[in-house]
């Protein structure tokens, strides 16, 4: 894993003090030469100042650095949290010799508290000494909170006879219910691309990724994905086919990154796919899955190896979709639960027991009303998830 890179780009992580225990907590990302750049950012009505200053430096459409810290968010900390991400990267655009406009800013961690910007400028020298062409490991190591693993994720392609790189890193394990992202990621490739181009793609894929996944119902206030291609493999992508070629690689990635997310949920034991099917309409489809996976009941149900149905069925009934009630089937992998409505009785809830017992699995809701279909990953709530966030500031 510690080889992992992507060409005409450098990363490192560092320890810098803002987390306790020497931990890496200070990343950075920078292309050897400008790289055009798109982004989707959280909805949510709170945002952190780093997200505010994206949001404006990011319609010139083009970065060559991305610093990032973990264990404070720099979120609802005033016009003092803008000036203190405006010199977070003016130190970082210093030491590199770049334009400041170029650089932009992540945070992540405690949300409230003003960051510790003394430690950042002291540490800044030895982040950017740091960079090395093969360090995303530590960049990814430096970005998590509560996650228990770094999550990478790095392929290969091929459009006209050229190869090109997607490197992506991402950090979330808690704070997970997505609307345009949810949580940080950072994605690198070398084709050649516009910041228009990187824009649909990086929004279609998400779409397919992070918005596809939960852990426990809340939107984060730090929400940003990026891209950033720099052009050095020279691969242009112009026809449509190249198009496909581009998206689905990317939507590998992206994908790939999101199960990691929800494999390491804060006290995760499961990780469950949430499938529905015979919807009125995809949007009904999804509105019954979403609704499904971020419910309590049936999340407590999971780690507890319950095959609770009528938690299910009670929750799709609350996802204002329409359907008849009483004609949905419900399935455990490929254990029929529920036909029309009505339980299957106790061999079938015995099956479905054992496919609970599994750290993977799927369920699957039919409703019978159309050709809608949708799915959501999700995992189970555990007690340490309670543990994790009863005392997350200290």
């Amino acid at each position: 894993m510690k080889n992992i890179f992507c060409p005409g780009f450098k990363a490192a992580g560092i320890a810098s003090g803002l987390k306790k225990g020497g931990k890496k907590d200070l990343g950075l990302i920078s292309s050897e030469i400008p790289a055009c750049v798109a982004g989707v950012f959280t909805q949510n009505k709170i945002k952190a100042a780093p997200v505010l200053l994206d949001i404006e430096r990011i319609k010139q459409g083009t970065c060559q650095a991305v610093v990032v810290n973990s264990g404070n968010a720099n979120c609802c900390t005033g016009e003092q949290g803008i000036r203190d991400a405006k010199a977070m990267a003016g130190h970082i655009a210093s030491a590199l010799g770049i334009s400041e406009e170029h650089v932009l800013v992540a945070s992540t961690g405690v949300i409230g508290n003003p960051l510790p910007l003394s430690k950042i400028k002291k540490a800044t020298p030895g982040l950017v000494k740091a960079l090395a062409p093969e360090g995303f490991y530590d960049l990814a190591k430096a970005i998590m909170t509560t996650d228990t693993v770094p999550k990478i994720v790095s392929i290969q392609g091929d459009i006209g006879g050229k190869t090109f790189t997607i490197t992506g890193i991402a950090k979330g394990s808690g704070m997970i219910c997505p609307d345009m992202a949810t949580m940080l990621c950072f994605i690198c490739t070398d084709i050649k691309a516009s910041p228009d181009f990187l824009y649909n793609a990086l929004y279609a894929a998400t779409i397919r990724s992070f918005n596809r996944i939960t852990i426990d119902g809340d939107m984060s206030t730090n929400d940003s994905v990026f891209i950033m291609a720099n052009g050095v493999s020279e691969v242009v992508v112009q026809s449509s086919t190249q198009n496909s070629s581009f998206q689905k690689a990317l939507d590998e990635v992206m994908i790939s990154l999101a199960k990691k997310i929800v494999k390491d949920g804060e006290g995760a034991t499961k990780m469950v796919e949430i499938t529905v099917k015979g919807a009125l309409t995809d949007n009904d489809a999804h509105k019954v899955a979403m609704t499904i996976a971020n419910s309590n009941l049936v999340k407590t149900a999971f780690f507890g190896e319950d095959a609770n149905w009528g938690r299910i069925l009670g929750a799709a009934g609350r996802a204002n979709a329409l359907f008849d009630p009483e004609r949905v089937d419900l399935f455990f992998d490929d254990v029929l639960m529920v036909k029309d409505s009505i339980g299957c009785g106790k061999r079938a809830d015995a099956k479905a027991t054992k496919v609970l017992k599994k750290p993977e699995f799927t369920v699957t809701i039919d409703l019978h009303a159309g050709m809608g279909c949708s799915s959501v990953l999700t995992c189970d709530f555990s007690i340490d998830y309670v543990k994790i966030n009863a005392d997350y500031r200290s």
